[in-house]
């Protein structure tokens, strides 16, 4: 005879039946909801610690920004602690110049040396010329400020800035007297400093090209230089600009080696040629002698700027990063 189930005996006694016992996918949604709570709160953390340093830094300037302005504190020029009068506009025109000298020597070549190392150089160069490059990203940057010192600023001073003033003097950047430090001596050691930076992320972009790019544009019958200009740079360019924003970051925020070679004079000059001083400089050599609430807060404010430019100009490079690749993915279809 046919034993009823323990659904039917259940049912005939006037019981639910029993609920079902969880099954292996339980444990496995209860996984992957804390795997999701963990990455929310890990990014939720990293806005949180900008938040606080904002939030810091505003709390720390409250007394210059109260006493001087927002407006004034970014637009003046003046820096006198003793008088308590402060414009951040010498140290922003110094953090950019110096910045931008070093970006424009540094890219060409870091891509240059990442396209050798990618695409043309020989297998038995390859390895001590990523190994030289790996050597400059690990000196600390005291040890190039004392190169930049003792090395670079006599040879600027002697044979580099007179020549540059006899054949480029028609330039309002090339001219002024030879002194050595100043903005093109802080320009070249930052260039030299993310170098490294720049052409190790190129070379990790451009071994990602995939190889039917290249093999159909040599089947094509282009050169190499073709190839490497119509399929392989038009492709890791996104890869190219995140690779010069990571390097501009560094050459925003470095203060010591920057510090030793500018000069650390807080004016506004077109000429390469003439000291200056940059917001980290100015941070590190003010910030362990001030004492008054409103010197103390005018370096916060500097911070704050730093911090400003910083989030500016990523946001217009990616802007920049965007069109261009509209642009390019446009003309790919046409």
């Amino acid at each position: 005879m046919r034993r009823p189930t323990d659904t039917g005996t259940a049912s005939a006694a006037g019981l639910a039946p029993p609920p079902p016992g969880p099954g292996p996918g339980a444990a496995v949604a209860t996984g992957d909801r804390i795997w999701d709570i963990g990455l929310v709160a890990i990014g939720s953390g990293v806005v949180l610690v900008a938040g606080l340093i904002v939030f810091e830094l505003s709390r720390t300037a409250a007394p210059a920004i109260d006493s001087i302005g927002i407006v004034p504190f970014v637009t003046g020029s003046d820096w006198d602690p003793v008088s308590d009068r402060f414009g951040a506009l010498p140290f922003l025109y110094g953090t950019v110049v110096t910045s931008a000298v070093a970006l424009t020597l540094a890219l060409p070549v870091s891509v240059g040396l990442a396209l050798f190392l990618a695409e043309m150089g020989p297998a038995f160069l390859r390895r001590p010329v990523s190994f030289a490059i790996e050597t400059l990203a690990a000196i600390p940057s005291v040890v190039y400020g004392l190169w930049g010192l003792f090395v670079l600023v006599p040879v600027l001073r002697s044979p580099v800035e007179p020549f540059l003033a006899r054949t480029l003097g028609f330039l309002p950047l090339f001219r002024g007297p030879p002194i050595g430090l100043g903005y093109l001596a802080a320009g070249i050691v930052l260039a030299i400093m993310i170098l490294p930076t720049i052409a190790s992320v190129t070379l990790d972009v451009l071994r990602t090209v995939p190889l039917p790019l290249r093999e159909g544009a040599l089947a094509l019958g282009a050169t190499r230089w073709e190839m490497i200009r119509i399929s392989v740079l038009p492709y890791a360019r996104p890869g190219i600009v995140g690779a010069a924003l990571l390097g501009l970051g560094r050459a925003l925020g470095e203060t010591m080696a920057v510090a030793m070679v500018i000069g650390n004079s807080p004016g506004i000059h077109a000429s390469l040629f003439s000291p200056g001083y940059t917001l980290p400089a100015v941070l590190a050599n003010e910030f362990s002698e001030a004492t008054g609430a409103v010197h103390v807060g005018a370096l916060a404010g500097l911070g704050l700027v730093l911090l400003g430019l910083t989030v500016l100009l990523n946001a217009a490079a990616r802007l920049m990063l965007v069109l261009t690749t509209q642009r390019f993915m446009r003309r790919a279809a046409a």
